[in-house]
């Protein structure tokens, strides 16, 4: 059933989202070593009964990094602006008004993605920059 509302959360996400956005996949992958070493000193911790769970789920995990399976996915929202906005105006004042619509938006996306479960944040200039650097730059060294 949770996973059936959150499906819903997201289906009602894209629907209200009547503007174009583009979803950048960015996927890394993980190095699992700290994980387990941090487990293997809890499980040292706990009680027998538990150590066989600890055991399975260490195995587990150490299994997914030998086999390279384990990454981490971030998403990035980039909103585009709309391009009845670039008429003929004062510039300032075309600025102020692109300024307040992408924010329009953007608070419309996070917090329809915050009902979904999600963390939602802005980043800064320079983050923006290196994900988009790393992107493009993994698009060209694959092409080759």
């Amino acid at each position: 059933m949770e996973k059936e509302a959150i499906l819903n959360s997201y289906k009602i996400f894209l629907k209200s989202c009547n503007f174009n956005l583009q979803i950048l996949i960015q996927s890394k992958k993980e190095n699992l070593s700290k994980h387990f070493l941090i487990l293997e000193q809890e499980k040292s911790r706990r009680e027998t009964k538990e150590n066989i769970i600890y055991e399975n789920y260490i195995n587990y995990i150490k299994r997914l990094n030998s086999e390279n399976k384990s990454s981490s996915k971030n998403f990035f929202i980039i909103i585009h602006q709309d391009d009845e906005y670039q008429e003929k105006r004062s510039p300032n004042k075309t600025e102020k008004i692109i300024f307040e619509n992408l924010n329009e938006k953007y608070f419309k996306i996070k917090e329809n993605l915050a009902r979904c479960g999600n963390f939602v944040c802005e980043l800064e200039k320079k983050e923006i920059i290196d994900i988009l650097y790393s992107f493009f730059n993994c698009r060209k060294n694959f092409k080759k």
